[in-house]
């Protein structure tokens, strides 16, 4: 009260810091006769309503906890620190706080204009922006003359190494004759052609029906 005199702007900080506070409490673990015997049920009410006769009671039986919903903060803290770690039914009863969920606004705002065009596909594009065009592609005609002019077994430097990066250099692979079916320069010539190798498959077992498991 001494703050809400001094000003209007630290009255507001007040009442904000108030209403954030959780009006509601989460009763665990509470005995599973509670879901059933309607006595216990109402001694079980009877406990916060003295501290709030407009409390509110949600059970979840699945979870074995009580959510219990106080009009007030005030109420829901006094009830937490009188009754936390309390016996009820021969079992100790433990309370905690409600997480409170708090929205600036009850609808879903649209994303700001310039994080729209985030969206695939984009509601609208931001101011100012135009179509790329498609860069034309490097053809290196320099690098496929090169390559074009290497044999079997020929290098090219691409790049020349320095103290601190490696030389890039390409290598052709030697020409390995695997199929004779294919054309190949070496026709010309009358080099004889190394045979091809023969695949060997494996042969399968005797089976002898005679033999018992």
């Amino acid at each position: 009260m001494q703050q809400a005199e001094n000003g209007g702007e630290e009255e507001a900080t007040v009442d904000v810091q108030f209403t954030d506070l959780p009006n509601a409490l989460i009763a665990c673990k509470v005995p599973e006769d509670l879901f059933n015997e309607g006595n216990l049920k109402t001694s079980f009410e009877a406990l916060f309503r003295s501290f709030d006769p407009e409390v509110q009671f949600q059970y979840f039986r699945s979870f074995r906890r009580v959510r219990i919903s106080f009009s007030d903060a005030l109420a829901a803290a006094e009830a937490r620190l009188r009754l936390h770690k309390t016996d009820f039914n021969g079992k100790e009863m433990r309370l905690y706080f409600a997480q409170s969920v708090h929205i600036g606004s009850p609808r879903l705002e649209p994303p700001k204009p310039e994080k729209q065009f985030l969206i695939s596909p984009p509601a609208s594009p931001p101011v100012g922006w135009e179509q790329s065009q498609d860069a034309t592609p490097v053809i290196n005609y320099d690098l496929l003359c090169a390559i074009s002019k290497l044999g079997p077994g020929d290098k090219y430097e691409l790049h020349t190494a320095t103290p601190t990066t490696p030389s890039v250099v390409v290598h052709v692979c030697e020409d390995e004759h695997g199929d004779s079916s294919a054309p190949d320069d070496s026709d010309q010539d009358d080099k004889p052609r190394p045979p091809r190798p023969k695949i060997i498959q494996t042969r399968r077992p005797d089976y002898s029906p005679g033999v018992k498991q």
